[in-house]
Formats: C-alpha cells, sequence, structure tokens
C-alpha cells in the first residue's frame, strides 16, 4: 500500500503449513510454504547475461536484445527447419551465457532475411551475424574453410582462387563479340560485372555466355571489365571480413572510375547488394541492375521462337527477394518462354527457402554438416521435386552449382538446374549446351 506516496512491499509472513477449506465444498486441504515460493523470481538470477551484453555492444549487434521471445523467427528460419536455430534460440543462448563469437551457432546463419520479415521487434541478423563475425574474425575464431576463401579472394580477387586472367576465358566460347574495356576503352551502356561464378564456375560460365549471346542479339551497347575486374566482396563482408570487403571496395572503385558506363548490370545478387547498398554507404553510387531487371522491361523484344517444352519451378534468391523485394522479373522472363509451366514451390516470393549459400554460407557445407541433418540445398531440392517440376530455375551463380550437387545427393537427378539465362538462349535458337572455357 502507498505510504507517505511510496509503494510498500507487503511483509511476507511465511507459514510451512497452512490449511485452507474450500467454500464451495467445504473440503479442507493442506498447502505446504513451498506453493508460495512456486511464484517468486528464480532463473533470471542464476546468470548474467554478459554474453547477450558483448553482443549487443558491437556496433549493428544492438537488435538482438530487442527481442522479447515471441519465437515467430523460429518457424521461418531455414536452418532450424534442418537443425536447431532461429534468433530467438540465439538470443535464449547468449542471454543464458552461451559465448557468440566462439559458438557454431555464429557461422550458421545464411543472412537470409526471413527472420527479420516477420519480427515485430525488428532484431536485425543481417546486420547482428556480420558484426559479430567480424569480431570473431579479429580473434582468429574462423572455420578453416572460411579462412581459406578470405585467403584466396585476398591473393587472387576471386573466392575461387583463379588467375585473373583468365577471368575473361569464358569469352572464347560464347560466339559472339565480347568488348573488353582494357582493350578498347570508350563509353559503353552497360557495363556488365560478371562476378566470381559466372567468370571461372563451368557451368556458370554456360550462363555467362548465354548472357553474352542474348546482350548481343538485343543489341544492347555492353562491355565487361576483363581481367581488371574483382568479386563486389558483399559474402566476404556478411562472413565477417569487413577490412577486405573495404579493400576490395577501394580497388573495385579505382577501376570503375577509369570508364565511362551508364549502369552496371550483374548476375549475382550478392553482388547487387553491395552496389544497391553497401558502397553508397561510403560515397560510391551507380545506377545498378540485376540481369532479370536489364532484360524483363525488354521481353517483347526477345526473339523467342523455340518452344522449350518443359514444366519449371522457379526458385527465389534471398538477396534479390527478400532483402531487395524483386520478385516479377524473374517470373517475367519465365512465362514469356514459350512452352514453359511455371509451378511455384509451396515456399516462394517473401516466404521463399534459403539455397544456404549466402552469408558465406556457399563455402561452409563441411561446417554445417556437422550441425544440420542435411544442406539446405537438399531441403529445396525436394521441395522443388516434390512439384514435379522437370526444371528448377534459378538467377543467382550462387545456386546452379549448389542445386545441381543436392539434386545428386538426393537422387533427383532427374531435375534439371538451369539458370533463366540459359531458358531464354534455348528459346532464342541458340546452343543450350555451350563449352565451358
Amino acid at each position: 500500500m502507498p505510504v507517505g506516496g511510496k509503494k510498500q512491499l507487503p511483509v511476507v509472513m511465511e507459514k510451512e503449513q497452512v490449511s485452507v477449506r474450500s467454500l464451495i465444498s467445504d473440503r479442507e486441504s493442506e498447502l505446504p510454504g513451498m506453493w508460495n515460493r512456486m511464484f517468486e523470481q528464480r532463473v533470471l538470477r542464476d546468470y548474467t547475461t554478459r554474453e547477450l551484453d558483448r553482443v549487443a555492444a558491437l556496433p549493428g549487434g544492438e537488435s538482438l536484445e530487442w527481442c522479447y521471445g515471441c519465437g515467430k523467427c523460429v518457424p521461418v528460419c531455414p536452418v532450424d527447419l534442418v537443425g536447431e536455430y532461429g534468433p530467438r534460440k540465439i538470443h535464449r543462448r547468449t542471454q543464458t551465457g552461451t559465448n557468440l563469437l566462439e559458438s557454431a551457432d555464429l557461422w550458421l546463419c545464411t543472412t537470409c532475411g526471413n527472420c527479420l520479415r516477420v519480427c515485430p521487434k525488428e532484431v536485425d541478423m543481417m546486420q547482428i551475424m556480420p558484426a559479430a563475425r567480424a569480431a570473431a574474425v579479429g580473434q582468429s575464431t574462423v572455420p578453416g574453410e572460411l579462412q581459406d576463401v578470405f585467403e584466396k579472394t585476398f591473393r587472387y580477387g576471386n573466392c575461387l582462387g583463379q588467375n585473373a586472367r583468365r577471368r575473361h576465358a569464358w569469352t572464347r566460347g560464347a560466339g559472339v563479340p565480347v568488348r573488353v574495356l582494357a582493350d578498347e576503352p570508350g563509353p559503353v551502356d552497360v557495363l556488365f560485372y560478371v562476378e566470381d561464378y559466372w567468370s571461372y564456375h563451368p557451368r556458370g560460365q554456360q550462363a555467362a555466355q548465354a548472357m553474352a549471346r542474348v546482350l548481343s542479339a538485343l543489341g544492347i551497347d555492353w562491355a565487361i571489365l576483363g581481367a581488371e575486374e574483382k568479386t563486389l566482396g558483399d559474402s566476404q563482408r556478411t562472413a565477417g571480413e569487413k577490412g577486405l570487403f573495404e579493400a576490395l571496395m577501394e580497388d573495385v572503385v579505382a577501376t570503375l572510375d577509369k570508364y565511362e558506363f551508364s549502369r552496371i548490370v550483374t548476375p549475382d545478387p550478392h553482388g547487387f547488394n553491395a552496389l544497391v547498398k553497401e558502397y553508397p554507404k561510403h560515397g560510391h553510387r551507380y545506377d545498378v541492375l540485376h540481369y532479370t531487371q536489364l532484360l524483363a522491361p525488354l521481353v517483347d523484344q526477345l526473339e523467342l521462337t523455340v518452344p522449350v517444352e518443359r514444366t519449371v519451378t522457379f526458385h527465389d534468391p534471398c538477396y534479390l527477394g527478400r532483402h531487395h523485394g524483386e520478385y516479377d522479373a524473374p517470373r517475367r522472363l519465365i512465362e514469356a518462354i514459350p512452352g514453359i509451366r511455371l509451378t511455384e514451390m509451396s515456399r516462394c516470393r517473401e516466404n521463399g527457402y534459403c539455397c544456404g549459400g549466402g552469408g558465406g554460407g556457399m563455402w561452409l557445407d563441411g561446417f554445417t554438416a556437422s550441425h544440420t541433418t542435411e544442406r539446405l540445398s537438399e531441403r529445396r531440392v525436394r521441395e522443388a521435386a516434390a512439384t514435379g517440376a522437370d526444371v528448377l530455375a534459378v538467377c543467382c551463380p550462387y545456386e546452379v552449382s549448389r542445386f545441381e550437387d543436392a539434386a545428386k545427393s538426393t537422387g533427383n537427378e532427374q531435375l534439371q538446374v538451369k539458370d533463366i539465362i540459359e531458358l531464354i538462349d534455348e528459346a532464342m535458337g541458340h546452343g543450350a549446351d555451350a563449352e565451358p572455357a
């Protein structure tokens, strides 16, 4: 009761045993003193929140302590479906003493963004995880697979550790002239930023060659950087190598400043994210499009004369869809291809499932195998196969190799994995099976 304007806590007079008689049944019951103690605070006094405070003190990690445990993030987290995860669980573990910087949990998040989509408190794992990983990188507690990629990227400018002089070797099999700005300088409309997997991976090279043929058929004025190109570094950033990302950005910007172009087009949603969201934070702004955004408005100009008689299901890339809200451009291209029947997976668009490649996950399959029941790419391939589709269509360079491997490991070899640009190239009557460089 208020006394002198202040609330006074009641004085507890606990008895070891009392008898209570019901006013309804008139029965008497014996209640021990432990009944009162059941309503006392417990657990919260048994630990400190030091580890949670440590993460929340990191620049970008603040929102982890905003979690109030509603659990909406857990059922939409792709990692939780194959393990024990979710931001609420991360919050609870750090709250009860887990050191996130030394925990396997730190490296399992793919920064897919689905948790933020549903979180009423806006707990942002896309900021929290890179911040915590950057702190872990500073302490040299990094999985070996990831450290290897960091070293390759630092040395060669690409995550695959390939010689820069081979970056445009894929152009030899394109069947059309490809302008390299270092050899043919001068203004250009579209600077095609190829990125690592379309430059070096055999399946990515096939997609790059298809893109070259489509761009040329449309009469677009375009060119590439060739050996001067380096990765834009967004996956390295989200994996925790902030310093490497900034060094790459300096090199990339210095190269871009040498040439005159109207817009940058890239097939890589992660590179797209870097140019649209991260580079402007450092004062570097460009007109940037994902290749599907470039081609979708031009779909009526595409000479799609060869029917592609297949049932296709489409996987939304997290960094094109949830991170940037682009769901329609890829589908517009697919639906324009004659003969194709598009069937959606149950998890699509805003709630699309993750391939597992984001946030450094592209290079951590060996590490995550010890902490999940199956790879995210395997789970996604099962969902795609369940639709009865012949083709799983993608528009991110990470996904062709990931899903093709998953199709084999899950016994779904009948499911073809094709980039949308390959399907367009096929419908235009070009070689569907070009040789990699």
